[in-house]
């Protein structure tokens, strides 16, 4: 087994103290697209192959697919090339995080990964590489890291100096323009029995429109625009939430609002924020859980830890298959795990410490982002006496129709309450349309009132 090597040193940044950050030489921006990909990403295998060099990813969609499909498997063939159980998972715990570790402890005779041969597999638009390459000689945070200045459409730093830095590239990471899905999530009690909550959602992204400009983007201060409707079941329906997200959060904090079916009555959601919980959650993840992390920053100070090499879950086309019944995914404990597939990545390592005097249901959480897209894969979230309290896990693939890599399904470990929550289920729906027609004016309280009635 391959020792895991750390690739950079750690640096620490004091939110508090930093207006600004410097952006990079012009020396290590005229990397990107040479040693580095244009995400930023080391080009080159790992001294073993294990890891192979990227090439581009997937360019092209397999041979029979249209959009609207689920998305085929284009590395079907592959085999597992051997199986982590809780037996064996010591010869592999320098492949492993705490939290995952800890996953084969709480469920012994069921937890297991199958690891298969690494496919680099993510890419993203021509356009999209030259505006993360722009964005690395003239992107900064500001407002002690709240916000950003001088970005778009790409990510902002590919070469990222802070943990800071790593998390925005997550946020504002590259996903299509506008996207409508129908999909659903479920939160099983501890036998695995569970009710489907169906949602519609929709998504407008102003920050990665291809004529958007840093300075468009500041004068809006909108990063995107969200709603999600709930269809099932019955005692729930109708229930909507609205958000503009923004790009400077000091400037402007994050702008909500909520449809009570009931009421119908349209009221600003300021609490859709930090730890308040997640929509029809049980209690089982934050609002800023959602997606991995999304919202603003200011309760941490972060931590670039650098790099390791580290089994996650990619390529997940049989997990996003229709082939597949909710039924054959949701288990007690855990979802079914012969429908996962794990690879060997390099992935940045970030860590999150609560401020003091600042309160959140997690102290600490250490993110594990792909180096390649810049998806968070995997949370270990730690409680206030510095236990393990939560996993997340984002199950990631190509969408090769946009292209994009995003992840087909969320789930949030609980280690407490040996329960889960599963956001993004979409087998038994339609798939994501990427070039569904949106205008802004179908994300404003009106329109949410209005769509409801």
């Amino acid at each position: 087994m391959n020792k895991v090597t750390l690739l950079t040193s750690a640096i620490t940044l004091t939110l508090a103290s930093v207006a600004t950050e410097a952006k990079v030489s012009s020396d290590q921006v005229s990397r990107l697209g040479k040693d580095l990909t244009p995400m930023g990403a080391v080009k080159a295998a790992n001294a073993d192959g294990s890891i192979p060099a990227w090439t581009g990813g997937i360019t092209s969609a397999p041979a029979g697919y249209t959009p609207g499909m689920h998305h085929p498997d284009p590395f079907s063939d592959d085999k597992v090339m051997y199986t982590v159980t809780n037996a064996n998972k010591d010869q592999y715990a320098e492949l492993l995080t705490p939290g995952l570790k800890k996953m084969f402890e709480t469920y012994p005779n069921t937890y297991k990964m199958d690891v298969y041969p690494t496919r680099r597999s993510a890419s993203y638009p021509q356009h999209v590489y030259d505006a993360t390459i722009a964005n690395a000689a003239r992107a900064e945070l500001v407002e002690g890291g709240n916000g950003i200045q001088g970005a778009a459409i790409g990510v902002p730093f590919p070469i990222p100096q802070t943990g800071l830095e790593a998390i925005w590239n997550h946020i504002l990471r590259y996903r299509g323009v506008q996207a409508t899905r129908n999909g659903g999530q479920a939160v099983p009690t501890a036998d695995g029995s569970y009710t489907y909550i169906g949602f519609d959602e929709a998504i407008m992204l102003d920050y990665s429109k291809p004529d958007a400009t840093p300075e468009e983007l500041e004068k809006s201060n909108i990063l995107f625009r969200f709603k999600q409707k709930v269809t099932k079941p019955a005692r729930l329906a109708g229930t909507a939430l609205l958000v503009h997200e923004t790009m400077d959060q000091v400037k402007k904090p994050r702008q909500a609002w909520t449809y009570n079916s009931g009421q119908r009555r349209v009221r600003r959601a300021p609490n859709v924020a930090y730890d308040a919980p997640g929509t029809a959650s049980d209690g089982l993840r934050t609002t800023d859980d959602f997606d991995m992390y999304n919202g603003a920053p200011d309760r941490y100070t972060w931590e670039l830890k650098g790099k390791k090499e580290l089994l996650i879950p990619y390529n997940s086309y049989k997990l996003h298959s229709d082939s597949l019944k909710y039924d054959d995914i949701i288990k007690p404990g855990h979802i079914a795990t012969d429908v996962v597939r794990w690879e060997k990545h390099r992935v940045w390592v970030v860590e999150a410490t609560l401020k003091d005097g600042i309160s959140h249901v997690y102290k600490k959480r250490t993110f594990y982002i792909d180096e390649d897209s810049w998806q968070i894969h995997v949370t270990d979230l730690y409680d206030n006496r510095d236990e393990l309290y939560r996993v997340a896990v984002a199950y990631g693939l190509n969408y090769y129709d946009v292209p994009t890599h995003w992840s087909t399904l969320d789930v949030y470990y609980d280690l407490n309450s040996r329960r889960y929550i599963a956001i993004g289920l979409d087998n038994e729906e339609p798939m994501y349309d990427f070039q569904s027609q949106q205008k802004e004016r179908d994300y404003t309280p009106a329109a949410l009132r209005r769509s409801n009635r």
